[in-house]
């Protein structure tokens, strides 16, 4: 709330500076530990009328997972363009006419649809974590068909040349961020495409369903996440991967480290796993 709120509600002064409340901006305070959608409320106290919860803030409400960019505790905001506003620490202000179509209410705030807020990312995130987005809304059932009419309404706008890059390699079957940002590696070094979520067989008997296959090749890679860690999922992995390596398929693996620190490494290894193996 707001110091005015907070004095209506007989909350004074020497309350407000409790180590408990944070001053979040100005005279808004919040609990010092206030969730995400507390933040937004009180950033909204004091933000001019047609505001609209979006970009990284909107991506996080509607549950997109947005790799490769930093985390960002500001609320993004965008506001018509006619206002004079500045940024301050707890909010990131862009300046767009926003129409009502392009709107949603979600968590009982006026939110960027969808479609807006996967165009607003295009401008502001690199292509590889638009990548990812844009599988996870496939993932959801979002119609493929409608990203061409984004593009087309969005005509002249930052992000858009990259959004038409991003749109031919999605697919609803990427099995995490990170997965896809790999994939986008892949695409812009001009490998083959791979196949997601290939079911692997050997004389009928199942051996895996693994992340991403070259079956003519043989050839298989799987990102590990986090979750492998757990020994109980690593003791199952080296096991799925003997068989896989019995039954003929080279197998690598790869980590966000080797994606995100060693990507020429990790290019190389794949090209020369296609290259050496032979169609069978």
């Amino acid at each position: 709330m707001d110091r005015r709120g907070a004095l209506a509600e007989g909350i004074t002064d020497w309350q407000l500076r409790h180590a408990a409340v944070r001053r979040s901006s100005r005279d808004t305070y919040l609990p010092e530990d206030a969730d995400e959608l507390q933040r937004i409320h009180a950033v909204l106290l004091g933000a001019p009328p047609d505001t609209v919860i979006s970009h990284l803030t909107a991506a996080r409400l509607w549950g997109f997972e947005v790799p490769l960019v930093a985390t960002d505790p500001r609320i993004h905001l965008t506001v018509p363009r006619s206002v004079r506003r500045r940024h301050r620490r707890d909010r990131r202000l862009h300046f767009s006419d926003i129409p009502a179509a392009e709107t949603r209410r979600r968590h009982g705030v006026v939110v960027t649809s969808a479609s807006r807020t996967w165009i607003d990312l295009a401008a502001v995130v690199p292509p590889a974590a638009l990548l990812a987005v844009t599988d996870q809304m496939l993932a959801r059932r979002f119609p493929r068909d409608e990203f061409p009419a984004i593009l087309a309404r969005s005509a002249g706008r930052r992000g858009v040349a990259t959004a038409r890059r991003v749109v031919p390699c999605a697919d609803p079957l990427a099995g995490s961020p990170m997965e896809s940002v790999l994939r986008w590696l892949l695409h812009e070094a001009g490998l083959p495409r791979p196949v997601l979520q290939h079911v692997v067989q050997d004389g009928g008997r199942f051996l895996g369903q693994v992340d991403l296959a070259w079956p003519h090749h043989r050839v298989l890679v799987e990102f590990d996440g986090n979750v492998h860690r757990d020994r109980r999922v690593f003791v199952q992995d080296l096991r799925r991967q003997n068989g896989l390596v019995l039954a003929g398929w080279t197998v690598l693996r790869f980590t966000s480290a080797d994606v995100l620190g060693r990507p020429q490494q990790v290019l190389a290894a794949i090209r020369a796993a296609l290259s050496a193996d032979r169609p069978r």
